[in-house]
């Protein structure tokens, strides 16, 4: 059965910072796109970044220059670097894993992100 788990949320103040993973297993991690959304209370899931199997990364508008998404591929794991976190960013962050040229997808079930002081 594949897994893929979320960690790292939390509570932290505006201008923190927090490191997000996704540990990813029964899967060829290395075949997979990734990416990270989240879901705010009353608003629709919205992607964060992403990054391919080459390692090509992109941004949501709104965290370029504060996020910054990574991969290990040797441990199936994901990483999402949180800095100059604001209040706005408070959600719960899911991951993404998609398999290559396919449409077989698997989602983590969160972890929680709250900025506030």
């Amino acid at each position: 059965q594949v897994v893929l788990v979320e960690s790292g949320g939390g509570l932290v103040q505006p201008g923190g910072s927090l490191r997000l993973s996704c540990v990813a297993s029964e899967i060829l991690f290395r075949l997979h796109d990734i990416s990270w959304y989240r879901q705010a209370p009353g608003k629709q899931r919205e992607l964060v970044a992403h990054i391919t199997v080459g390692g090509e990364t992109n941004y949501a508008d709104f965290v370029k220059g504060r996020f910054s998404i990574s991969r290990d591929n040797f441990v199936n794991t994901g990483y999402l670097q949180m800095t100059s976190l604001e209040p706005e960013d408070t959600a719960v962050y899911s991951c993404h894993a998609q398999r290559i040229g396919t449409r077989i997808d698997y989602w983590g079930q969160g972890t929680q992100v709250t900025v506030s002081s």
